[in-house]
């Protein structure tokens, strides 16, 4: 009945409904740069079936200095996604990268993706022309291939024949999520080395972009923009000590409403900043915020 993106959650939910935490599944809890980090480890087929996530490890930064607009949380809050981002690149700074934009461009909730690599320093061409001028940056591609329903392609099937022209080490994408709580909405970024499927915030079914499909890593970077409406008066109900109702549990199987923030679009606006900046951080090591500032203007 609880549909989320997010293995912290999903591993949070576990423990509430069964008062442990999952055999096979690991938790951890720090703070990078002032802010919360949830890392979440599913060892083995067990803790992935008890969570619905597939096994590898999950990142949940918190957003909340940020959302208060505390002293440079902007930059803080993209020095700390870039570095636990980092260690899940490939290791030699010369080894390309390619960034992909999940999502509609058109559909404000569905927009991350886009918005991420509209402010994400693309290189590789400028290597290939003047290498010696561009030595200490990665080599970096990006694409947005859009959505089957305005492509008439699956994004797997785009990605695959880039991935095989391109010849990247490692693919990063970046999309919407769905959350369990408002709470989180468009205030916690995921990041996951298992890659992610499309669509699957919305109850969309695709082709996973992952190592399997494309045969290189495939790193997730996702914020929750949206809550499934049923999930969220299920979450509600239980917040209030409430027991959920036979007729609530029969929707599930209809059709769902998503729920999404009144001012999503000032939120992905500076949400696709964000994670553009931290990708260039992560990817680019030297790299500064004033210098993005100088590249990106």
């Amino acid at each position: 009945m609880i549909r989320t993106d997010l293995a912290a959650e999903a591993a949070a939910y576990y423990r509430e409904t069964d008062g442990r935490t999952p055999e096979g599944v690991r938790v951890q809890e720090y703070r990078r740069q002032g802010y919360a980090v949830t890392r979440v480890d599913v060892d083995d087929d067990c803790g992935a079936a008890a969570i619905g996530k597939p096994r590898g490890r999950y990142l949940t930064v918190e957003l909340d200095a940020l959302l208060h607009r505390e002293s440079q949380s902007f930059a803080r809050a993209s020095m700390a996604i870039a570095e636990e981002l980092r260690p899940l690149l490939p290791r030699d700074a010369a080894d390309p990268v390619m960034v992909a934009g999940i999502g509609n461009a058109a559909i404000t909730p569905d927009a991350i993706g886009p918005e991420a690599v509209r402010h994400t320093m693309v290189t590789r061409h400028m290597i290939a022309r003047m290498p010696r001028e561009f030595a200490a940056f990665r080599p970096v591609a990006a694409v947005c291939p859009g959505v089957p329903g305005t492509t008439g392609v699956e994004t797997a099937e785009l990605l695959r024949g880039v991935v095989e022209r391109v010849r990247p080490a490692a693919m990063i994408v970046v999309d919407a999520l769905a959350s369990r709580r408002m709470a989180r909405v468009c205030r916690t970024v995921q990041i996951a080395d298992t890659g992610l499927s499309p669509g699957s915030g919305v109850g969309g079914d695709s082709i996973p972009l992952s190592r399997d499909t494309f045969g290189i890593p495939v790193i997730a970077l996702g914020v929750p923009t949206v809550v499934d409406s049923l999930t969220l008066t299920i979450d509600t109900l239980l917040d209030v000590g409430q027991s959920i109702p036979e007729e609530v549990q029969l929707r599930r199987d209809h059709d769902r409403m998503i729920v999404t923030p009144r001012d999503i679009d000032a939120r992905v606006a500076e949400l696709g900043k964000l994670l553009g900046y931290a990708l260039n951080l992560a990817l680019h090591p030297g790299l500064t915020m004033e210098d993005m500032e100088l590249y990106l203007a």
